[in-house]
C-alpha cells in the first residue's frame, strides 16, 4: 500500500508549487479560450488520461515490482470520480451522439472541476516514495481540471438548469454504484473507498469527517456534494430563475390586458 499523504502532512513546498501550476495552467486555458475547441481538448485529455494509466500500471508491476507485489491492487482500479472520466472521454471522442455527449459534458462539469481539484488539494500519492506514480497522479488530474474549466467559460456549450438536474441525478446513481462497489471488494479493511464514501479521503478534514459515524459522513458528503454542483451551475440556475420570473411577469400583463 501506498504512504498516504506522506509528505503534505504541512502543505509543503512540493504541493504549493503543483497547486500554483494548476491554477497557471487554469489561467492559461482562460486566456486561449477562444482558440481551444473542446473536441480537440478532449482528445488531448483522453491521451493523457491513457498514458497515465500505463505509466502506473508499468510503475507497480515492473517498476516497484520489489515492493508493490508487480500487480495492480484493486484499490487502484478505475473506479474513483476522477478514474471513470476516462471512460467519459473514450465515449466522447469516439460517440457521435449529440444528446448522449451532452449528457456526459453536463456530468464532466463538476466532477472534473470540484473533484480533480480537490484530488490536487488533498493527494494520495508521495513524490518522495514513489516519484513516477506521483507525475502520473497529478499530470491526469490537472489535465481534467483544465477540461472542465474550459467546459465552464467556452462559449460552444451552453449548459442550463435541465443539464445540472440531469447531472445531481446522474451521482446520485454513480454514489450508490460506488456504495455497491465496495461492498463487493471488501477485503475486511477500508483500503477499498472508490470515490470516498466508505471513508474520508484524509483525516481531520472539517465536515467530510466519521466523528459522529458513517452515516453522517455520508450525508454530509452528499450535502458537500450538492453544493458543489450548485456553486457549478449557479449561472445557468440563476438564468433559469430570472427567466421565470420574466414569463411570468409577461402572463400576468397578458392576463391584466384582457381583463
Amino acid at each position: 500500500m501506498l504512504e498516504k499523504h506522506e509528505i503534505f502532512t504541512s502543505y509543503n513546498l512540493v504541493h504549493i508549487i503543483v497547486i500554483v501550476f494548476t491554477l497557471i495552467i487554469c489561467a492559461l486555458v482562460f486566456v486561449f479560450r477562444n482558440k481551444l475547441k473542446i473536441d480537440k481538448f478532449q482528445k488531448i485529455v483522453f491521451i493523457v488520461g491513457i498514458v497515465t494509466e500505463v505509466i502506473k500500471v508499468f510503475s507497480y508491476t515492473i517498476i516497484n515490482e520489489d515492493r508493490l507485489g508487480g500487480y495492480l491492487p484493486k484499490t487502484d482500479l478505475p473506479f474513483h470520480l476522477c478514474s471513470i472520466q476516462i471512460i467519459l472521454f473514450a465515449i466522447l471522442v469516439f460517440s457521435k451522439n449529440d444528446k448522449i455527449k451532452r449528457v456526459i459534458y453536463g456530468f464532466m462539469l463538476p466532477t472534473c472541476l470540484i473533484g480533480g481539484f480537490a484530488a490536487i488539494l488533498i493527494p494520495t500519492y508521495s513524490s518522495k516514495t514513489y516519484p513516477l506514480i506521483f507525475i502520473q497522479y497529478f499530470t491526469y488530474h490537472i489535465a481534467i481540471v483544465a477540461f472542465a474549466f474550459n467546459l465552464l467559460i467556452s462559449k460552444e456549450i451552453k449548459f442550463t438548469i435541465k443539464d445540472y438536474f440531469t447531472t445531481l441525478k446522474l451521482l446520485a446513481v454513480v454514489a450508490l454504484f460506488a456504495l455497491y462497489l465496495n461492498s463487493i471488494l471488501y477485503d475486511g479493511t477500508h483500503s477499498v473507498n472508490f470515490m470516498y464514501v466508505i471513508d474520508p479521503p484524509a483525516d481531520n478534514l472539517p465536515i467530510l469527517n466519521k466523528d459522529h459515524g458513517w452515516f453522517v459522513y455520508f450525508l454530509s458528503y452528499c450535502a458537500v456534494a450538492i453544493v458543489a454542483l450548485t456553486l457549478v451551475y449557479i449561472k445557468p440556475i440563476i438564468d433559469a430563475i430570472i427567466s421565470k420570473i420574466k414569463k411570468e411577469e409577461i402572463e400576468e400583463t397578458e392576463n391584466n390586458e384582457t381583463i
